[in-house]
């Protein structure tokens, strides 16, 4: 962003007020089992009106970092998930804030059908920063279907594609530690994701959160959260494969104090950030240096 624009660009997380398909019913009830928005929603249950988030979150970052422009990063829930013309409403109010210079839209791979993706096209072609974040978590079929995400690796396949070739860059969500999966797993995910072709990736430790059927697993024994030192292995080994052109949005998540359950390290952020840094440092390596795949140049509209 820096490079890009000249200046700091900072994401503020925004709750609208959307659903899922995995909760409304039209796929499932009762959503992923390790889902409870509050754990990643700025305002948990009560979101304030879209102005008083961007105020809020203004504030915040520019007590951090100073930063004065931002994405409007539609976070909770399935940012896709309504008629193209809501969604257009909703976008077109927060790029009306001058400092507001792009948008980060996060949602799940079955729930942007193409006059959602020509929607951001469309902003792309008036020069706003503008990233799709598509929830993918693994790309086994049946890991999905054992935390009843309600989609498979297809329909994920079909939305990268269809996005990227518009030129809309794409940032893949992916879960480490998700019930039954090893670190074959993690890694053959990983190649999955860019073989088809992606530009920027999040890596997500699973933890455990109050209200959700992953917590009643994990108290009956039949779940048992990553250590620590692992998941910073675990993300350096991905950090090493993954070529240097693709942008890591994150490397670690977090839940509040209040729901969290298991891992205790999972309150811990820069803990996490630091060991995954001295980890690399320690060997010696940095991103992509064992990466064996070519990275298909995304070719911005015109």
């Amino acid at each position: 962003m820096l490079r890009r624009h000249g200046k700091r660009v900072h994401k503020i997380a925004l709750d609208v007020g959307f659903t899922c398909p995995n909760r409304d019913g039209s796929k499932g009830i009762g959503g992923c089992t390790f889902c409870n928005n509050t754990s990643f929603s700025p305002n948990g249950n009560n979101p304030l009106t879209m102005e008083a988030q961007l105020a809020s979150g203004r504030k915040a970052i520019f007590k951090r970092t100073r930063a004065k422009h931002f994405l409007a990063y539609f976070q909770a829930y399935t940012n896709t998930y309504a008629a193209v013309e809501q969604l257009e409403a909703l976008y077109q109010e927060a790029l009306a804030n001058p400092d507001i210079i792009g948008l980060s839209v996060g949602t799940r791979p079955d729930c942007v059908p193409d006059e959602v993706l020509d929607l951001l096209v469309k902003y792309i072609q008036q020069g706003r920063e503008v990233w799709l974040e598509l929830g993918l978590q693994s790309a086994f079929d049946e890991t999905l279907q054992r935390v009843n995400r309600g989609h498979g690796l297809e329909e994920y396949a079909t939305s990268v594609v269809a996005a990227r070739k518009r030129g809309i860059p794409v940032c893949a969500h992916l879960i480490i530690g998700l019930p039954g999966e090893t670190e074959a797993h993690y890694h053959s995910t990983l190649d999955t994701v860019l073989s088809l072709g992606v530009d920027g990736l999040k890596l997500h430790p699973l933890h455990v959160v109050k209200g959700t059927m992953l917590a009643n697993q994990w108290r009956r024994g039949e779940y048992q959260p990553l250590e620590m030192h692992d998941y910073i292995r675990i993300t350096a080994d991905l950090i090493e494969r993954t070529p240097r052109e693709i942008v890591f949005h994150r490397v670690t998540g977090t839940a509040p104090k209040a729901i969290l359950l298991a891992p205790e390290w999972c309150s811990q952020k820069w803990n996490v950030l630091n060991g995954i840094e001295k980890e690399l440092r320690r060997r010696d390596h940095q991103q992509g240096q064992f990466a064996q795949h070519a990275v298909s140049r995304l070719k911005y509209v015109a």
